[in-house]
């Protein structure tokens, strides 16, 4: 199989490089300055063992690669940009029908959405809870900071199932430095790692100081709640993937790299959109329809957006501008106590 990477930053960057490394046929596709620096110089993917330096295809756009039955398209944008994206990528030609009806998408990405999304393009779609930090600051340089591997993925069929596919993907990942786990419920995972990602938010908008730990625990813990509401409990990392503590999976420092912040830190470092919409924004969107208040996800989700809207960079709030927001926001759902 050839693995078509749509997003090569830092998830898809550390994906397609590990892949090509370990002997796999990889199109790297990107825009802007990232792309012309991948086609002239490849990608550098700095590891805590050293550089790992690949000269793959790279695409910019659908019409930039043949794509044949025998391609899996790997969609590792953020969620805010995967609508066009999928699409076009859905309309692409292969043999005599398209990519959409032949092909399979795999959503390396956050949140709980991008699967749903896929769907409505493609036929085959595999959903993917990705633990692996990597930082995507500068042009054809990604830092993948995990160690013994770069990282972990549960895969599985969405909306649920596995198949002779996923199996071969996941044994691809393996072979090339990941963690794997088929799961017949992928998206169990998914929504124990958007637990996880509601802390994103803070890191992004928020000076580092006494009560972000908390206001990071009540985040989560709105989102506990709201999944408990639904009905759509979610699994935690070690019961997802129990690879990855058995493994002793960690960050460890990367020479010539300095990780400073999440992926959200990182997105609105670069001044680009950020995906809190799609991870404190849904639990928000749990909490207001089954009626459970989430008062500190939405004045993350507010303060991010401002972040954006106003280019306000990274870490522009303090602890009492998100305390002020969440008591706004509980008294406007009717929750007169606010968050703890």
């Amino acid at each position: 199989m050839r693995y078509v990477v749509i997003g090569a930053g830092a998830i898809g960057g550390t994906i397609g490089g590990r892949l090509g490394q370990h002997g796999h046929e990889v199109v790297l596709v990107a825009r802007g300055a990232h792309a012309d620096h991948l086609r002239e110089k490849g990608l550098r993917l700095l590891t805590p063992t050293g550089p790992v330096e690949l000269n793959a295809p790279v695409a910019s756009s659908p019409a930039d690669v043949a794509l044949t039955p025998d391609d899996v398209l790997v969609l590792a944008v953020k969620v805010q940009d995967a609508s066009g994206l999928l699409a076009d990528w859905a309309a692409a030609p292969v043999g005599g029908s398209t990519a959409g009806h032949v092909l399979p998408v795999v959503c390396a990405q956050n949140g709980v959405e991008g699967e749903r999304l896929a769907l409505r393009w493609f036929r085959r779609v595999v959903g993917a809870c990705v633990f692996l930090p990597a930082s995507h600051l500068e042009p054809g340089v990604v830092s993948s900071e995990g160690v013994p591997v770069s990282g972990g993925f549960v895969l599985g069929r969405y909306p649920r199932g596995r198949d002779e596919l996923v199996e071969e993907i996941a044994a691809d990942l393996a072979g090339a430095g990941f963690a794997t786990a088929v799961s017949d419920d992928v998206m169990a995972a998914k929504r124990g790692k958007l637990l996880e990602n509601t802390g994103n938010a803070l890191d992004a908008v928020c000076r580092p100081g006494e009560g972000v730990d908390a206001l990071r625990e009540e985040a989560r813990a709105e989102g506990e709640r709201v999944l408990r509401a639904a009905g759509t409990p979610p699994l935690d990392r070690a019961a997802a993937l129990p690879q990855l503590a058995a493994l002793g999976f960690r960050t460890a420092p990367v020479a010539g790299a300095e990780r400073l912040g999440s992926s959200s830190w990182q997105s609105l470092h670069r001044g680009g959109s950020v995906e809190t919409d799609w991870l404190n924004g849904e639990v928000v969107r749990l909490g207001r329809e089954h009626g459970v208040p989430t008062p500190v996800n939405e004045a993350l989700q507010v303060l991010a957006d401002a972040s954006v809207r106003e280019g306000l960079g990274p870490r522009a709030f303090g602890v009492g501008d998100v305390r002020a927001l969440a008591a706004a926001a509980a008294g406007a759902s009717g929750d007169p106590a606010g968050p703890a």
